[in-house]
């Protein structure tokens, strides 16, 4: 029950942060959001396998992937804030602050993959779910993984829209999610 009340409660204060993008299901925060609810039904769900003995089978490979989340998302939020020269010029309303970048950031991690953010919120999903691979965990999993895409194929539209050939330039030599296979 109190699994539910936290679930509830924390998709209360996304839904309120992110209001302006999840009112529009052609946003990409729209199923940004959708990905972020199935990455807290994950966590809620394996909460009880995160300090056990012994570890789970898979806890090297779990570590490993929380691990490089943690890099992607603070290296890739850096390179957002450094480079991107977010601004007021950029009226969007659905977008957050640091997303409204007037320049294209093709360094750092940007250089080989697009989305380093969303790439960090996959590994998440994957890592959480290794501490316990239930149908349900998988369920999650993979919900919170097509979600990414498609946040990831929205957002990529919305910058072609805005950047225009230069972001279909960067489209074809980046990978996605991951460097040289995604």
């Amino acid at each position: 029950m109190i699994k539910l009340v936290i679930f509830v409660a924390v998709t209360a204060v996304l839904a309120y942060f992110t209001r302006g993008s999840i009112r529009s299901p052609r946003h990409h925060g729209f199923y940004r959001f959708l990905a972020w609810e199935a990455i807290l039904g994950l966590l809620l769900l394996n909460s009880d396998y995160w300090q056990i003995e012994p570890p789970p089978r898979y806890e090297p490979l779990s570590a490993l992937l929380l691990v490089v989340s943690i890099y992607l998302v603070a290296h890739g939020t850096y390179l957002l804030r450094a480079y991107g020269r977010a601004d007021g010029s950029r009226t969007d309303q659905a977008l957050r602050p640091f997303e409204r970048t007037t320049r294209l950031v093709t360094t750092g991690l940007f250089r080989y993959i697009r989305h380093p953010l969303y790439s960090s919120l996959l590994f998440l999903a994957w890592g959480m779910f290794l501490k316990d691979t239930s149908w349900l965990a998988g369920a999650l999993t993979l919900a919170a993984t097509v979600s990414l895409v498609v946040t990831g194929k929205t957002e990529e539209r919305e910058c072609v829209q805005y950047f225009g050939s230069p972001y279909r330039e960067y489209m074809q030599r980046t990978r996605m999610f991951i460097p040289l296979l995604f």
